[in-house]
């Protein structure tokens, strides 16, 4: 049982492999102080490594399961020592690797026991699986923070490798993934030597081609009814190919497929935020593109709400310390009306130190 005054630390490492976001918040019940947010970013090297996991042999990978958790340990106590705070729990998402919630699987790396170890903290981990194997996506996890945490916005919408929504219906809070978003344009922006797509100036110098942007909206995930979520497997699978074949034939450069996608994305998140008189909770990278928010503001009705940076960057790293918050209370922190499970889980693994 947790006591007040106590701080969490929440671990976010996503899709787009732009590096550890980390946030110490404390809780009071439904609302949060904020002490202190930073990102560590990921060398090449790790950038590397991760990008690679999903290639790796069973031992290769627990090898970088138990690296990548002694890594974010050291940047837990950097992060702890510069901000002179003292640590209850941390709360750690990891690094998805594999996600097939329709075959019971979901792997994210980072071992929880290498984190404790090396903070000298208690540290939670390993948060899908147990929503997994009641039958559910395993995904997303942030809606129960969104529900309780940010009531007053009718949708939050966070875009980073992948773009999310969460939303109250009635009683319940339903959630999906939306499309693809980062984990596209980074890798296209990388053929150009940078990291991301700053503000979409890649984007901008290419034309939307209809063709490529109708092939894109027909994929059938678009049809499918929440609850619903994506995987980097979906992306080999669905759009790579789709893109591949558009280099070589009808496409003449990156740009052009690149500002395609641009109103793909665009136009998936839009036309899902309906209502004149609602506001939306905008956050993750994504939002600090200036051309991906023009295009969604053109499909959107609901008023996108952009917040503090600090909310920008790391509602997730903060909602991942309030599903460890929750954990270490044995209260329910993944909702099946979101997932799809059988029922609400309260999932963690909670390694003591």
């Amino acid at each position: 049982m947790i006591h007040s005054n106590q701080i969490f630390i929440g671990t976010m490492s996503g899709t787009s492999l732009d590096g550890l976001d980390l946030c110490a918040v404390e809780f009071t019940e439904n609302s949060f102080h904020i002490h202190a947010t930073e990102t560590f970013e990921f060398s090449a090297e790790w950038r590397n490594r991760l990008n690679a996991a999903f290639t790796m042999s069973g031992l290769e990978l627990q090898q970088l399961s138990v690296d990548y958790g002694k890594f974010c340990g050291e940047c837990i106590n950097e992060f702890v020592a510069r901000h002179n705070i003292k640590v209850a729990y941390i709360a750690s998402h990891g690094q998805t690797i594999f996600h097939t919630p329709q075959t019971g699987l979901t792997v994210q790396i980072g071992s929880g026991a290498h984190i404790a170890a090396t903070t000298g903290i208690s540290t939670i981990c390993d948060f899908r699986t147990l929503d997994v194997a009641m039958g559910g996506q395993g995904a997303p996890l942030v809606p129960i923070g969104d529900q309780l945490l940010f009531s007053q916005y009718d949708y939050c919408l966070n875009i980073g490798g992948f773009a999310n929504v969460s939303m109250q219906q009635g009683e319940r809070r339903i959630a999906w993934d939306i499309c693809a978003a980062n984990i596209v344009l980074n890798e296209y922006a990388q053929k150009y030597g940078l990291a991301y797509d700053d503000n979409g100036n890649l984007g901008r110098k290419g034309e939307c081609n209809q063709e490529l942007l109708q092939k894109l909206n027909q994929l059938p995930f678009y049809a499918q009814a929440a609850p619903k979520s994506l995987g980097r497997e979906w992306v080999e699978r669905e759009i790579t190919p789709i893109l591949q074949t558009s280099t070589s034939t009808s496409l003449s450069n990156h740009f052009d497929i690149m500002r395609t996608f641009y109103e793909h994305c665009g136009y998936q998140i839009g036309k899902t935020l309906q209502g004149k008189n609602t506001k939306t909770l905008c956050t993750g990278g994504g939002v600090c593109n200036s051309l991906l928010v023009e295009i969604i503001e053109r499909y959107a009705e609901s008023t996108l709400i952009v917040p503090l940076q600090e909310i920008i960057h790391f509602k997730e790293a903060l909602i991942f310390a309030y599903l460890g918050f929750l954990r270490v209370q044995c209260k329910a922190n993944c909702l099946a009306s979101v997932t799809g499970a059988r029922k609400n889980v309260c999932g963690g693994v909670i390694w003591e130190v």
